[in-house]
């Protein structure tokens, strides 16, 4: 039977943070050139999806409507509505699974309950049994009419972004074809030493796969088989790096069963602790725009704005320094990430703030805080990272320490001429002030 595909920029889409919503406007853009390629068509409509949907299904008089299953609380309350329209109108009405490994329904403990920790799910998921990831279509039939379509230019995704959409594109890596190319690239060379070299954020180690993933132009599914093929043919470290994609997938699991996880403490007795809200807090602002003076967090900082990404390390060092140092609210952070990746997530971004803040699903201690001065000396012994980031603080000649400054808002007032600045908080002192922040809130 034809088949019509279509995308709907509702309301969540909306909603969604600058850098986010260009790169999702740019996979949309390559999607349309992949089913086109195929003789087919990509057509998008605004609003409602219910509505949306419905009007279509009349349009077309179409027997069935199936869709990719989200785990986000929010997508999946609208799905249900849809769903149930669907099937008033005796349409087939069908979601299906693709964004994860396995249902966060089917994932249990030895008690029945779903994982808090991660360690023991990984041992329970480790061998366990996953079909392979179906082939592509080679063919779609395309119906003999076309229903009438949107415009993807019309819908400028990408205005937030302004001048630093430019500079995000040189970084970003769009489509099923790049996701592949990198999988491939990474398990050729990098994943046979990525236990280790993951950590060191000057290495070009990981697979930065997570910007396809987010988008759906890679599967989990795929992931997990290649890497385990790789290590199965002597590819030392590859299970770890299987071992990150189940990771991913602790965070979905965290939020089907515990949804509030995005916009609320996991753990309730945090929701007296002290955090500053960020608000006209020039030491928040500073650490948006990567000038506390602490080298490794405004490298990280920077990186983001530039590539949409950030290394791995990077994020824990960023988000303990402005929860902890800075004794600011995790979802200030939580907002700007929203608003700068383009690998953004909103599970893995919810629950990587929370462990960093200590008031998430975390087995190890909550007071612990990572000084980001003995970590760069741990895992760039030679502070290529901040080099290569921060204009002020290396040659200031590199194109990806120069992108920063064509990419940040003019208002900041800013440029690789600015002198770079002393700490904005010492160590110590941070340091100190959220060890009795934690004794007065009797931890």
């Amino acid at each position: 039977a034809p088949v019509v595909p279509v995308f709907i920029r509702d309301s969540n889409i909306d909603a969604l943070g600058a850098a986010t919503k260009w790169r999702f406007g740019e996979g949309i853009a390559a999607f349309q050139t992949t089913l086109e390629g195929m003789g087919q068509r990509l057509i998008l409509r605004s609003g409602d999806p219910e509505t949306v949907l419905c009007a279509l299904v009349d349009e077309l008089d179409a027997q069935g409507v199936h869709w990719a299953r989200s785990y986000d609380p929010v997508i999946q309350n609208g799905d249900k509505g849809v769903k149930a329209a669907l099937k008033d109108r005796g349409v087939m009405a069908q979601s299906h699974m693709g964004h994860l490994l396995f249902e966060p329904w089917t994932v249990q403990n030895k008690a029945g309950g779903f994982f808090k920790v991660f360690t023991p799910m990984w041992k329970t998921l480790r061998s366990a049994e996953l079909s392979a990831a179906l082939p592509a279509p080679a063919n779609i039939l395309a119906p003999e009419t076309w229903p009438a379509s949107e415009s993807l230019i019309d819908w400028t995704l990408g205005r937030a972004m302004n001048r630093g959409a430019d500079v995000l594109a040189k970084y970003a890596r769009v489509g099923e074809q790049n996701a592949l190319d990198r999988l491939h690239a990474f398990l050729a060379g990098p994943a046979a030493t990525y236990g280790t070299d993951r950590d060191l954020p000057s290495v070009d180690a990981t697979s930065k796969l997570s910007e396809n993933l987010t988008y759906g132009e890679i599967s989990p599914r795929l992931c997990w088989h290649a890497g385990w093929s790789a290590a199965h043919q002597g590819v030392e470290q590859a299970e770890i790096f299987v071992k990150e994609v189940v990771w991913r997938e602790f965070a979905y699991h965290l939020l089907h069963h515990t949804p509030t996880i995005t916009t609320q403490n996991w753990k309730p007795d945090w929701d007296k602790f002290p955090w500053g809200d960020g608000v006209n807090d020039p030491h928040v602002l500073a650490w948006k725009q990567g000038r506390t003076g602490v080298p490794f967090v405004d490298a990280a900082m920077r990186e983001m704005y530039v590539t949409g990404t950030m290394h791995n390390r990077g994020r824990m060092i960023v988000a303990s320094y402005l929860t902890k140092h800075l004794m600011t609210h995790w979802r200030v952070g939580q907002a700007w990430f929203d608003d700068c990746l383009t690998d953004w997530d909103p599970a893995s971004n919810a629950m990587g703030w929370q462990w960093a803040a200590g008031s998430g699903p975390d087995a190890a201690p909550y007071f612990r805080i990572f000084n980001p001065v003995t970590q760069l000396d741990k895992f760039d012994k030679g502070h290529t990272y901040p080099k290569t980031w921060i204009a002020e603080y290396g040659s200031g000649s590199g194109a990806k320490a120069k992108g920063f400054f064509a990419a940040v808002p003019r208002s900041w007032k800013v440029s690789e001429h600015s002198p770079y600045p002393a700490p904005i908080v010492s160590m110590a002192d941070g340091r100190a002030r959220a060890l009795k922040a934690y004794e007065n809130r009797g931890f």
